[in-house]
């Protein structure tokens, strides 16, 4: 791996606590590659022995229903670890794409787990990467009780406001290339039954949506609205 590589590497924070040898092993070990949009790093059942993690772009991890509708589970930005679930030895348990051209570093799971035996701190970084994901889940479980799509549409907005927003002149643009289709899929639905929830909020003055952007004009009416306040 060059000198770039190097750096790159040495600028996320989920090795900020690494020491020089340890550095010197993920670089001698490991492999970077380059997904396009909509390509398949790895799908569910499939064997992996490697720990990928988010270098530059997004990625999303999905599952299909028992009738084969998508359902989107995550979207993992960069410096984000994807399969770290995957030290218990068992088949992935998810499908992973790229949401957009992204660059991923992959490393040999007995690779990190030689440094994690020596490191503490990148342990505890490990560990914080699962429990982000876990909390994500628990949240998610509140889409398991039937309510209304729009409020369900309301309450993805809230959150991809939170993680990914910009504020602009007529509020906080969601900064993603993200469609319809996608939020269907986000939310187990229709692509129509949130073209018609989209159109609710619009009407509520909530958000906007032109040019396939999507800009949440009050986070706390949008709040408001799907904690039905």
């Amino acid at each position: 791996m060059n000198k770039i590589l190097k750096e790159e590497i040495c600028s996320l924070n989920l090795f900020a606590d690494l020491k020089a040898e340890e550095i010197e092993i993920l670089l001698e070990r490991g492999n970077k590659e380059k997904l396009k949009k909509g390509e398949i790093l790895f799908s569910e059942r499939d064997l992996v022995n490697n720990i990928y993690i988010v270098l530059k772009g997004k990625v999303t991890l999905f599952r299909y229903s028992e009738v084969g509708q998508k359902r989107v589970i995550y979207i993992l930005n960069t410096d984000e670890i994807i399969n770290e679930v995957i030290f218990d030895n068992l088949p992935a348990s998810i499908n992973c794409e790229a949401f957009e051209e992204s660059v991923i570093l992959s490393f040999k799971k007995e690779d990190l787990l030689e440094i994690m035996e020596s490191n503490f701190s990148f342990n505890k970084r490990i560990l914080n990467s699962m429990g982000r994901k876990i909390r994500r889940l628990y949240r998610q479980l509140k889409n398991v009780v039937p309510i209304k799509i729009d409020k369900k549409l309301a309450a993805k907005l809230w959150k991809l406001s939170k993680d990914y927003g910009v504020e602009v002149e007529e509020g906080i643009l969601i900064d993603l290339n993200i469609s319809i289709t996608y939020i269907a899929d986000m939310l187990g639905t229709t692509r129509e039954t949130v073209s018609r929830s989209m159109n609710i909020l619009q009407k509520e003055g909530i958000i906007e949506y032109k040019d396939k952007k999507i800009i949440v004009k009050s986070r706390e009416k949008l709040s408001m609205y799907f904690r039905g306040m």
